[in-house]
């Protein structure tokens, strides 16, 4: 996919000076805006020192990007992660020692966002209250979530977003680039879409900036730099209390139309194919009630597999650690060599694999070519394990598709009983 961006900064109505930062290149597919804090212009070195660190962080670890870029496959996407992580930490790094080294600088720091292009995928990174949104198909969503004090207390349900956006400790941040030597970084992969618009910017302009607004702000998505206007005006026209820093980034593309080249083509398949897939997540009761992020993370932890038609997925009888969503095509389910029903795209099979190692209760057969989004219990525990808030999310659905199997189990067994079960298989 390609992209293209416009990236302002203002140093707003009330701070002498801008201790904000950002590059945008995008030739490495590389933005960055980072929002530094410690006074005396120790915040404007730390931001500066980040944003330069990150790139060269993502310079050096290009090979790993561009494996990624090619085939992005579970293991190429979390190598691509650790780059990014990677490049986060040295910045971390290199702040934290050269405030150890100048008195005047002790304790400066600063926040980091950033996005990085390959292809038809991107990985963000995240430390602090600096944020990445999504603008898709008319909807903004959250890519990035605040590491602030009030944050933490909304999530653990001791205050409500209402009363957060009045609290004197809305601006206590709980990670900082710099303050220490390393730092807990949050990366997120996504897929790529055409027409898709990333905003990354500082608390400067989202402190002043409500969802619903954004769609309107941008306006014409081609003019991005009219957009980054707009916002940066609106902030000031609104308080301007902090420095103001936005960057803009536009996918290219529509859906490819007759007579297309073959590149288009292709991009315009994958970008079907991505959005088939996070259509089909949304769609499944197991994770409906997650995040638009938290759902990006679930496919993030998938991997795609493609069966040519009459090729067997699962076996009766044999063991499987992997869940399976179908994104295009038709399977059927085999119960002792007959088949007893049929999915479409959106349905999913499998689940119970993701719980225990019990044989599995069917066979599933591609009764057309299929491609299918597999889920391993593996990289879903790991998940789990970095998003807690996402885990109870998942074990609570299980909890809830596990009790309706239960009684749908429970009500057939009682039918059976009184007699009054239909066979589906009386008239075969």
């Amino acid at each position: 996919m390609r992209t293209h961006a416009q990236a302002l900064t203002d140093v707003g109505r009330k701070r002498p000076h801008n201790e904000d930062a950002f590059l945008s290149d995008e030739g490495l597919g590389l933005y960055v805006v980072c929002d530094g804090m410690g006074g005396h212009a120790a915040g404007e070195v730390a931001a500066g020192i980040c944003v330069d660190q990150v790139r060269q962080g993502i310079v050096e670890g290009g090979a790993d990007i561009e494996r990624m870029r090619r085939d992005p496959t579970p293991k190429a996407r979390e190598a691509a992660c650790r780059v990014v992580e990677g490049a986060i930490q040295r910045a971390s790094k290199e702040i934290y020692q050269i405030a150890q080294a100048d008195a005047q600088k002790r304790g400066m720091g600063t926040t980091a966002v950033l996005l990085v292009t390959a292809g038809s995928k991107a990985v963000v990174g995240h430390v602090g209250d600096s944020r990445v949104y999504l603008l898709r198909n008319g909807q903004v969503h959250h890519l990035t979530e605040d590491h602030t004090l009030v944050q933490q207390q909304i999530k653990a349900g001791l205050l409500t977003r209402e009363d957060a956006e009045t609290s004197r400790y809305r601006n206590v941040i709980t990670r900082a680039v710099g303050i220490q030597e390393s730092v807990q970084v949050d990366t997120l992969v996504i897929d790529l879409l055409p027409g898709d618009v990333y905003l990354l910017c500082s608390d400067g302009l989202h402190g002043y900036l409500r969802d619903e607004e954004v769609p309107l702000l941008l306006g014409d998505r081609e003019d991005l730099a009219a957009a980054c206007r707009r916002l940066i005006d609106q902030a000031n026209e609104r308080g301007g209390k902090d420095n103001i820093t936005a960057i803009l980034v536009g996918v290219e593309g529509t859906p490819a139309a007759k007579g297309a080249g073959a590149q288009d083509l292709a991009e315009a398949e994958i970008a079907s194919d991505a959005e088939a897939r996070l259509q089909a997540v949304r769609a499944m009761p197991l994770f409906r009630h997650l995040t638009y992020k938290e759902q990006m993370a679930v496919l993030a932890a998938a991997h795609a597999a493609a069966f040519d038609a009459g090729k067997e997925i699962v076996v009766q009888g044999s063991v499987g650690d992997e869940m399976y969503v179908v994104v295009r095509g038709r399977v059927g389910i085999e119960s002792g060599g007959v088949q007893v029903a049929e999915l479409r795209t959106g349905g999913h099979f499998g689940e119970m694999s993701i719980v225990d190692n019990a044989p599995r209760s069917a066979t599933v057969r591609a009764l057309e070519p299929t491609r299918c989004m597999v889920l391993r219990r593996a990289d879903l525990m790991q998940l789990m394990r970095r998003e807690p808030v996402l885990a109870v999310k998942l074990l609570w659905s299980f909890v809830q598709a596990l009790s309706d199997r239960l009684r749908t189990a429970n009500a057939e067994l009682s039918e059976a009983k009184t007699g009054t079960h239909s066979n589906p298989f009386a008239e075969g």
